[in-house]
């Protein structure tokens, strides 16, 4: 094992143990009772922006009038700079009571920002027209298959080998996508534009966690001014396209352009978007990595049930079957990997003492 294996190795168990020793160090003091109600309030509130957001960006592109994918996802991005600088605004004027880090703009780190740009361009609007197309009830299943791009990304691009057991629950997350892929085929409301949009997105999805972790030495590993360059840069790169899939012409028609309850939507879509990085980020604070992932899983499945209930939907045991293996997959893989990290200091320190006999056995190079 090299020493940027060693390094990653680290890294990802300061994730898993980082997380949960600030909890526990932050709830000393506490009532047991205290603690778990914060918790609760915390992945309460992360259920309900996270939910709300797809709905939200459901019925927003799901508007025949106005047919702007693009426009939609660009705004949102507008909508979360400007919040970001507001912030950082904020923070200036009570230091005390408001942390954020600093926004000046900087042209050189936006330019190491954007290839990660790039991709996070392409996972948000891949990610907006499965939403468009496949409609949430069938949404968790279309972008299903980011775990599984993960494991071959992490192959290709870091040469890191997964286990079987991990490569099982892949396995299991790929029958339920295609179990699904059938069943909305055999419902008759299979939409193929949506599912390779779906597919797209999760591959998106899983290479922007890559080139993130590259490019987060660069803001300094702020989430905050990642978000802001992000954004920044996605803003500037849709603009062009909006003009080149004519979809510019489709906003100036619109008989809603001037109307604030459809600038107020989107304003809040943008406001839900922005304020989902912060509730992950409190929601891993106050549990663990692990955690919130199982957390994500949960809310996919309530998410679904949601979707079925509010369009009155009627489905096969099979398609609610293809819906309980991908989330089965997806906790299971979590769980394998939340066991592996749990073993990685072990074989660290195993390989660290093996590295260093073998060092010494050898003569001067």
């Amino acid at each position: 094992m090299n020493r940027s294996q060693l390094k990653r190795s680290r890294i990802l168990r300061m994730a898993l143990a980082g997380s949960a020793d600030s909890t526990s160090h932050d709830g000393s003091g506490e009532s047991f009772v205290m603690r778990s109600l914060k918790i609760a309030l915390v992945v309460t509130l992360y259920w309900f922006i996270s939910i709300t957001m797809v709905f939200l960006n459901n019925y927003l592109l799901d508007n025949k009038e106005l047919d702007a994918p693009l426009f939609v996802t660009f705004f949102q991005c507008l909508v979360s700079v400007g919040l970001c600088r507001l912030m950082f605004f904020l923070s200036t004027l009570f230091p005390g009571t408001i942390d954020f880090p600093s926004m000046k703009f900087d042209l050189k780190v936006s330019r190491e920002v954007l290839p990660l740009s790039v991709v996070f361009i392409g996972m948000i609007t891949f990610n907006n027209l499965c939403l468009k197309y496949v409609g949430v009830a069938f949404y968790t299943v279309g972008r299903s298959l980011s775990t599984v791009f993960n494991v071959i990304f992490t192959y290709t691009i870091i040469k890191q080998t997964t286990s079987v057991r991990a490569l099982l629950c892949c396995g299991v997350i790929l029958g339920g996508f295609w179990l699904g892929v059938d069943q909305e085929g055999v419902a008759g409301s299979l939409s193929w534009t949506g599912v390779l949009f779906g597919v797209l997105a999760s591959a998106c999805v899983s290479l922007n966690a890559i080139y993130t972790k590259k490019v987060m030495p660069v803001v300094d590993g702020s989430i905050w001014k990642l978000s802001f360059y992000n954004n920044l840069n996605a803003c500037v790169l849709f603009l062009p396209l909006i003009v080149i899939f004519g979809e510019l012409g489709s906003v100036l028609k619109f008989s809603r352009i001037l109307d604030p309850q459809f600038w107020g939507m989107m304003s809040v879509g943008g406001v839900f978007g922005f304020a989902i990085g912060y509730v992950s980020g409190l929601q891993i604070k106050f549990t663990s990595p692990l955690t919130h992932n199982v957390s994500g899983t949960a809310k996919a499945c309530a998410q679904t049930v949601l979707a079925v209930m509010y369009h009155h939907s009627s489905k096969s045991l099979l398609w609610w079957t293809s819906n309980m293996m991908v989330l089965g997959g997806s906790s299971g893989y979590t769980w394998v990997k939340g066991m592996e990290m749990k073993k990685a200091p072990v074989q660290v320190q195993q390989v660290i003492v093996s590295k260093d006999m073998n060092e010494k056995s050898r003569p001067d190079e």
